[in-house]
Order: C-alpha cells, then sequence, then structure tokens
C-alpha cells in the first residue's frame, strides 16, 4: 500500500492549483497586454472593445488572489482551495448558463463561451482532485504518521 506523506500530498495539490493559477494568470496577461486580439471573441471592437478585454484582465487578476494564498500552502490554507473550487465551479455554471442564452448567429461569443467552459472546467478538475487529496477523505491518499 502507497503512502502519501503530508509533505507529498502538499506539493502534489501545489502542483494542480498551480497549473490552474498559470493558467488564469497568462489568460489576465494578454488580456491587459494584447486586447485586440481577444475582442472580435466578444464581439467588441474599438477603445470601448480594447477598455472591456483589459478590464477582465484585472478581474482575472483579482480573481486569483485565494488561488495565490492556496498555492503557497494548500494544506494549511485549504480554505483558500475551497474558495477557488467555489470560484472555479461558478465559472463554469455561470458560462454555461451564459451560452445557453446565446442565439446561433452569436457563433464568436459561442466559441468563446465554449472556450471558457473547457477552461474553467478543467480547472475545476484540478482543484477538486487537489482539495480531495488534502481531505484525505478517499482512503487513496492515507497520511503516513510514522
Amino acid at each position: 500500500e502507497s503512502h502519501m506523506s503530508p509533505a507529498q500530498r502538499k506539493w502534489v495539490v501545489r502542483g494542480f492549483v498551480g497549473i490552474v493559477l498559470f493558467f488564469n494568470l497568462q489568460c489576465a496577461a494578454v488580456f491587459l497586454l494584447q486586447p485586440e486580439k481577444y475582442m472580435g471573441g466578444f464581439e467588441l471592437a474599438g477603445v470601448p472593445g480594447r477598455m472591456m478585454v483589459q478590464g477582465m484582465g484585472l478581474l482575472f487578476l483579482m480573481w486569483n488572489v485565494p488561488y495565490m494564498f492556496a498555492v503557497s500552502d494548500p494544506i494549511a490554507r485549504r480554505t483558500s482551495v475551497i474558495e477557488a473550487v467555489i470560484m472555479q465551479a461558478i465559472g463554469v455554471v455561470g458560462e454555461s448558463a451564459l451560452l445557453g442564452t446565446l442565439l446561433p448567429e452569436h457563433w464568436a461569443l459561442r466559441d468563446t463561451a465554449l472556450r471558457f467552459i473547457a477552461f474553467d472546467g478543467g480547472g475545476l478538475v484540478l482543484l477538486l482532485i487537489g482539495l480531495w487529496i488534502i481531505s484525505n477523505r478517499s482512503g487513496l491518499f492515507p497520511v503516513n504518521r510514522e
């Protein structure tokens, strides 16, 4: 039987949270630095479009504060992991609900929504696995108490 020490669990979960944090921050950076590349996906143009996409980039930075605390020590800061899971789930559910309201002629918005759903859904899976590991409820990752 394989045992994972608390330190090993911390590093595994830190890796999962770190992957999600990296991609979220990468998205924030490109929205802030290259908004013109993403305006069309939101059916936006001009100065208002640039400002909206850059504003979304700022929101991505704000939303990732709990992820930054979670990645620093996911066991000691388990609450931040839970917050990240909830935030990610809100994203997937909300984006899915919004997708359901789009008319077919808004193909660019539909494609963008589907990308966000896949992006946030993948992150949600990683965060849920991480939470499962640190919660130690599965029995598959028992704490080595030696």
